[in-house]
């Protein structure tokens, strides 16, 4: 693990709540239905990336920007290669570490084992939201510490396309029996060859989401990468890429890697497997939902028993993947400003996730299993403003 990481940073750190934080909140009205007008200032705040106290910003900014930028350097480098410019000097590879060292600790062991978590990275950030040409097109704002042909780092894409290994033997998920991808996405191309080839010294968006998550990986090894993170990591970088504030632009990358961690640290035990079983694990959250559904309505909770629908079938992707694929990418940055800007949070999700059932009581109660199954796998209501009434009034009906 990095060094950095370990002495600034603090492996699986969960980083306690802003100072008035919570003045923060009831600042903001009515939490639950908040829609921020300053798209960042209150993300960074309710990710405890930044404090409430605008005047440290700058200084605390510069310090993690830089930090991030030490990342970069440190961990997209390949084994041997270095600049002395940046730093590092040159280390030819000798009998000690080489390609075929048989030793765990050897460098390129650790090379090859970052290559099967970055294939996967890769197909997945590839298709992510392909709905919109968004993460296709080139950033304003490339990575110069990696493209500037003066230094020797290679993309993350070139070390891609140079590999051998076959992703299929590398595909990592969390989906059990229901699958992570939605209905509602469509497929991406399979070929690399199918994306547009963007001229030297450009990148496209979804480069620096393949990056934020392989620099993740690194930095957190008991959990590295698994399918579905892309999906969370997604929404945080197009709210700070497409942010009027050409700073939150330029700076899109370092901010989101930082939110991203911080959400993390809060979402992390949904996408370990071994905790599944746990009070913390994704199963007894699955369940949380239906025993929330029994005590609103207990009828429609009784016909989807009754139907053998299993909370695994739907709330699985729900509840991992934060709503990220039920619905366009504006709505779930504003699905996630109500649940950031919430006390408590996941508990706030559950009823959200309940209100989505109890708007299509209806149907749901008409349908035999098939038919519901189709609505939950494919969610109709595309209103987010009403799902969130909703779910507020299940909260304030407790």
């Amino acid at each position: 693990m990095s060094s950095l990481h370990k002495s600034r940073w603090g492996a699986g750190a969960r980083l306690r709540p802003s100072p008035g934080l919570q003045n923060f909140r009831m600042s903001l009205g009515n939490p639950r239905l908040f829609y921020r007008s300053s798209v960042n200032s209150a993300l960074v705040i309710l990710l405890n990336y930044l404090p409430v106290e605008k005047a440290l910003w700058s200084t605390l900014l510069k310090k993690q920007r830089e930090l991030y930028s030490q990342f970069l350097k440190e961990m997209i480098i390949q084994p041997g290669i270095a600049k002395a410019n940046l730093g590092v000097s040159r280390e030819d590879v000798t009998l000690e570490d080489h390609p075929l060292n048989p030793n765990p600790d050897s460098r390129w062991n650790t090379y090859f084992k970052d290559n099967e978590v970055l294939l996967q990275i890769d197909k997945d950030v590839r298709r992510l939201y392909p709905d919109m040409a968004f993460f296709q097109r080139p950033t304003d704002y490339p990575c110069l510490l990696i493209l500037d042909p003066q230094n020797e780092f290679e993309t993350l894409r070139k070390r891609v396309e140079q590999t051998t290994l076959k992703s299929q033997t590398v595909a990592r998920n969390r989906s059990g029996v229901t699958n992570v991808s939605s209905p509602l996405k469509t497929s991406a191309p399979n070929s690399l060859s199918e994306y547009e080839v963007l001229p030297n010294g450009c990148e496209a968006h979804w480069e620096v989401v393949e990056r934020i998550l392989f620099i993740y990986a690194k930095l957190n090894p008991g959990i590295a990468y698994v399918q579905g993170m892309n999906e969370i990591v997604g929404p945080l970088y197009y709210t700070f890429a497409t942010d009027p504030n050409s700073d939150w632009k330029e700076h899109a990358e370092a901010d989101t890697f930082f939110c991203f961690t911080n959400l993390m640290a809060e979402i992390r035990d949904n996408f370990i497997k071994s905790l599944d079983d746990s009070q913390c694990g994704i199963t007894y959250k699955m369940e949380k939902v239906y025993s929330t559904l029994k005590e609103k309505d207990v009828e429609l909770y009784l016909k989807l028993q009754e139907q053998n629908i299993k909370p695994q079938f739907f709330a699985f992707r729900w509840l991992t993947l934060l709503l990220s694929q039920e619905f366009l990418l504006p709505d779930v940055i504003r699905i996630w400003d109500s649940l950031f800007a919430d006390d408590n949070r996941f508990d706030f999700l559950l009823l959200v996730c309940c209100a989505m059932l109890i708007l299509i009581r209806d149907q749901l109660l008409e349908g035999d299993f098939t038919l519901n199954m189709r609505l939950l796998q494919d969610y109709p209501i595309s209103d987010v403003r009403l799902i969130l009434k909703k779910a507020k009034e299940l909260q304030d009906s407790k």
